[in-house]
């Protein structure tokens, strides 16, 4: 076999191997969308049916029982709410540990990503009991300041690592024609880090629209985001599968398509940096 063959073969195995990895992880979405136009007879049918005849009346009953742009409209301004506020935070901070960085930074970066490992349960009630006494419980405002919270620790990490691989050298050519810190900022540093910004905004509303815990323990109904939608369809009965799938599929749908145009910024981003 000759070099170029060997070749070949070789990106011919590795290109298998990545349809097939992207095949595993997409089946589960796949099968989701395809129960959600069965029956609940073919839902439970066993073993499972490729072929049947679709229906609709799953997503007529959703429209039918609850109010779907409604809570989907929470979780738009939930999800984007909360990103913002973690930009507005993130990334000064960012800023600050990247190209003025102290002893002290490593280990507060340390700290805030050892935030991330403190089980959501383990302060449910004292955050409940604040958020009951300030009069916010079923309210947006509480859910965007505990997504912020909880997303921070990430959003800080992933700015922190785009800025490190942006040379100090562009900084201070800016400084030396006189640039103030703002414009530092918004005409040279956020230019260069659009790319890595992007992704993190991205990560940043897939963590704030998936996040379920929080939503059903601090809303009922009027600020119910889509997460709780889904948890709706679980009832003492059973699981109903061709609802559930159907309420789920709506819930990512938005979400997914948001990803997919996103893409090209979501890959540079995570490239940035990779290359010098």
């Amino acid at each position: 076999m000759t070099l170029q063959q060997s070749r070949r073969l070789q990106s011919l195995l590795l290109g298998t191997l990545a349809w097939a990895i992207a095949i595993l992880i997409f089946f589960p979405i796949f099968w989701m969308v395809l129960t959600s136009f069965k029956t609940e007879i073919d839902a439970f049918a066993t073993p499972p049916q490729f072929i049947f005849m679709p229906t609709l009346e799953n997503y007529l009953h959703i429209n039918e029982r609850s109010n779907y742009f409604s809570f989907a409209w929470n979780s738009v301004v939930i999800s984007f709410s909360a990103t913002a506020l973690c930009l507005l935070i993130a990334v000064p901070a960012a800023y600050s540990m990247a190209f003025y960085e102290t002893q002290r930074t490593k280990g507060t970066l340390l700290w805030m990503l050892s935030t991330k490992m403190l089980p959501p349960v383990g302060v449910l009630m004292p955050i409940y009991l604040l958020a009951k006494s300030f009069g916010l419980l079923d309210t947006r405002i509480a859910l965007i300041i505990i997504y912020t919270l909880i997303n921070l620790p990430i959003v800080v990490w992933m700015i922190y690592t785009y800025f490190k691989d942006i040379p100090r050298d562009i900084l201070e050519a800016a400084r030396l024609d006189g640039a103030t810190l703002w414009q530092e900022m918004v005409r040279v540093l956020l230019p260069i880090a659009k790319g890595g910004l992007a992704s993190t905004v991205l990560l940043s509303l897939i963590l704030c629209w998936n996040e379920a815990f929080w939503s059903l323990n601090l809303t009922s109904s009027k600020a119910a985001p889509l997460t709780a939608l889904i948890a709706s369809y679980s009832s003492p009965e059973g699981l109903f599968w061709a609802k559930l799938s159907a309420v789920s599929t709506l819930a990512c749908a938005p979400i997914l398509i948001f990803g997919w145009i996103s893409q090209k910024q979501l890959v540079r981003g995570l490239s940035f940096g990779a290359v010098k």
